[in-house]
């Protein structure tokens, strides 16, 4: 089971159906073979992928008749256990291709424990595992209108992990949020991916300073995944982008 949050309102989707979804108007593409590059540092070799695509095409139709790639041959694969983050500049094609990776979304999903089929005591028992994974069991009689914005997103992540969901997509969560909530959801997602061992998060960011907190990262620019790799390794190579980019300027 898969589930997707977004900023904002941070509504929940999930589906047990692996497939893909596409936009009104999209097609999805055999696109040529990606030209990705891969940074590995010197580690033990990977685990089983929990998040996977293999050349991933998508490409819309102008009202003209003109056909446009948004997508283009993107691969991409994060291990069990943990947190990676989608980077890239701004209309890249980071939120399009988590939307793709995304199994389709049912009319009829549905949602909370209360389908689960789970006795009192095991409901009782996975909010308080889940509340806790987040860092919100002690806020677990608060009315939730009392909550920040950050701590409302961690008791959305709490709700994701209570369904036992091994995918986490996770599309700009902290956008909307100040320095502390930011920093407290991160955590939570990380702290929760680390302690399960099972849950893979893919988080969509345009913050340098979230990658800290990352296991590994995928560089994206104009539909294309130009680069994985680990996130110090990734760390520096942006940095290093960034600094070719900033030496075309006379200040």
């Amino acid at each position: 089971m898969a589930h997707s949050l977004a900023g904002g309102a941070c509504p929940l989707r999930c589906s047990p159906f692996p497939s893909s979804s596409t936009a009104p108007g999209a097609t999805l593409a055999a696109p040529p073979r990606p030209r990705r590059r891969v940074l590995a540092s010197a580690s033990s070799p990977p685990a089983a992928p929990a998040i996977e695509g293999r050349g991933v095409g998508l490409s819309v139709m102008t009202r003209r008749g003109r056909v446009l790639p948004v997508l283009k041959g993107c691969s991409l694969s994060v291990p069990q256990g943990q947190l990676w983050m989608l980077l890239g500049p701004n209309g890249c094609g980071k939120s399009t291709l988590l939307k793709v990776v995304m199994p389709t979304v049912e009319s009829d999903v549905a949602f909370g424990l209360g389908k689960l089929n789970l006795s009192l005591d095991e409901v009782r028992s996975r909010v308080s595992k889940s509340l806790d994974a987040v860092g919100m069991l002690s806020y677990s009689q608060r009315p939730i209108q009392t909550l920040s914005g950050g701590q409302k997103q961690r008791v959305a992540i709490a709700g994701a992990l209570a369904e036992a969901s091994k995918v986490l997509l996770l599309d700009e969560l902290t956008t909307f949020l100040d320095e502390h909530d930011q920093m407290g959801v991160i955590k939570a997602i990380k702290n929760a991916v680390a302690a399960d061992g099972e849950v893979a998060a893919l988080w969509v960011t345009h913050r340098l300073e979230e990658l800290t907190y990352a296991d590994g990262a995928i560089y994206m620019e104009d539909g294309e995944i130009i680069v994985q790799g680990d996130a110090s390794t990734m760390s520096r190579f942006i940095k290093k982008k960034q600094a070719r980019y900033f030496g075309h300027f006379e200040f």
